[in-house]
């Protein structure tokens, strides 16, 4: 089967000195973003030959602590709902739904 179509997704991060992230901008022409800023990164790639998922990630220096538990916060949530589309498993996105609001009630991002 041949592949009718390509898309790029690019991420660009701006350095100091140190070569610790200060800027981080993506595009996503098929999406229609361009240089679109970002003060984090979190990205996983599944190595199908050795089994292994690789990951990137990567925050500014200047994120504020409150936006990366948000950060991941809907990360993880976003990951439950990716794993019950992909794994159809109802009874561990429900595991991992709890999990989240856990996450969130020990983080303080949830008004009770």
């Amino acid at each position: 089967m041949a592949v009718e179509h390509t898309s790029k997704i690019t991420f660009t991060v701006g350095l100091d000195e140190n070569k610790i992230p200060e800027e981080i901008s993506w595009n996503a022409e098929d999406g229609g973003i361009k240089d679109e800023a970002s003060k984090a990164i979190m990205l996983s790639v599944w190595d199908h030959k050795k089994k292994d998922t690789l990951r990137m990630d990567l925050w500014t220096k200047d994120m504020p602590v409150d936006e990366m538990k948000q950060f991941f916060h809907q990360t993880l949530v976003s990951m439950a709902g990716s794993f019950q589309r992909a794994t159809n498993d109802e009874k561990m996105s429900a595991t991992m739904r709890d999990f989240c609001d856990y996450f969130a009630e020990k983080l303080e991002l949830v008004k009770k």
